[in-house]
């Protein structure tokens, strides 16, 4: 079958063992089921996989991919749960300390066809485009957790008009963060160092943009972080005292100039570290999209075959949204 997969992995130049080639398909197996996919998403984490990162080299080649939605055996149209819990893990399967990703330890979702546990499927929304749902299982996870159950831990947080900083505008995640803030209620402001990013980040709900650093007029509720150390620094003086930072990620390096450690016990501020979400988490967040009539930002579409493309321009840092591939 047509798959997109890592041969080898170069920290430097991760392109280099990307290739699009046949692979095998999935065989039947106890307790899974093999999903023929109709579209596919493109995250940060298939980069990684192939800088080496959370992805073994005596696991080469490996599928990349952690979102997909397609047609199960019986003929149900559904949405891919990537995260996979051990066996006989019980409760937040995130929390499993065996806990893998698709694309780490099983082959992943950019292909024809994945094999996932039985109980990783949850069904689409009638009528929700394929695109849509492929964008789901992992950037707009991640942003509801970080949102809706992390961001929400402390009593009356994240209530309808409370404010939230997006730091960074452009990404799968930051951009899903300001769609389901707009969509709850939330007042979204969002920094980037591009103006051109700033603006559309505006078109889709967010109410303000700032330039990176740039003093707020006022502190905020929130921060939903992902960029790390270049912004840790301007999260923590952005929020009021008792505020959260809740933290998915960090794109820019993980070891901050300042910890800011005097002002985090002195301001009583929360720090939440968030990673995906359930799923129920999924299966809630996908009726939520419906409902909602949101439309996820989406910077390109194209087929599976030309998955290259799709890579290079996550790799360029131009891309607005998330990037689908359509698969059958």
């Amino acid at each position: 079958m047509l798959a997109v997969y890592a041969a080898r992995q170069d920290r430097d130049n991760p392109l280099s063992g990307l290739v699009v080639g046949d692979q095998p398909a999935p065989a039947p197996r106890t307790g899974w089921s093999i999903v023929t996919l109709r579209a596919a998403g493109l995250n940060h984490h298939d980069v990684w996989s192939l800088k080496g990162v959370g992805l073994s080299a005596d696991k080469l080649p490996m599928i990349l991919g952690c979102d997909g939605a397609g047609v199960d055996e019986t003929g149900r149209e559904v949405i891919v749960h990537s995260v996979v819990a051990s066996d006989g893990w019980a409760g937040d399967e995130t929390l499993d300390p065996g806990r893998t990703l698709l694309s780490e330890l099983h082959p992943g979702t950019l292909a024809e066809q994945v094999a996932v546990p039985s109980r990783n499927l949850v069904a689409k929304p009638e009528g929700m485009p394929w695109e849509t749902a492929a964008c789901l299982s992992t950037a707009w996870l991640t942003a509801y957790r970080m949102l809706f159950v992390n961001g929400a831990l402390q009593p009356g947080a994240l209530t309808p008009g409370a404010t939230v900083l997006v730091q960074g505008a452009g990404g799968g995640v930051a951009t899903a963060l300001i769609q389901l803030g707009a969509a709850a209620g939330l007042r979204v402001w969002v920094t980037s160092r591009d103006e051109v990013k700033a603006a559309r980040a505006c078109e889709i709900g967010a109410d303000r943009a700032f330039g990176s650093g740039e003093r707020l007029p006022e502190r905020v509720d929130a921060v939903m972080e992902t960029v790390g150390a270049a912004t840790w620094s301007h999260s923590v003086n952005s929020l009021k005292p008792g505020g959260s930072i809740v933290i998915s990620g960090a794109t820019s390096g993980d070891a901050p100039t300042k910890a800011e450690l005097t002002k985090i016990f002195f301001k009583q501020l929360r720090v939440v570290g968030s990673t995906m979400g359930t799923r129920a988490e999924l299966e809630r967040l996908a009726q939520f999209v419906q409902q909602r009539g949101i439309t996820p930002v989406i910077d390109s579409v194209m087929p599976l075959a030309r998955a290259r493309e799709g890579f290079e321009h996550m790799v360029s840092g131009e891309l607005f949204g998330k990037v689908i591939f359509t698969v059958s």
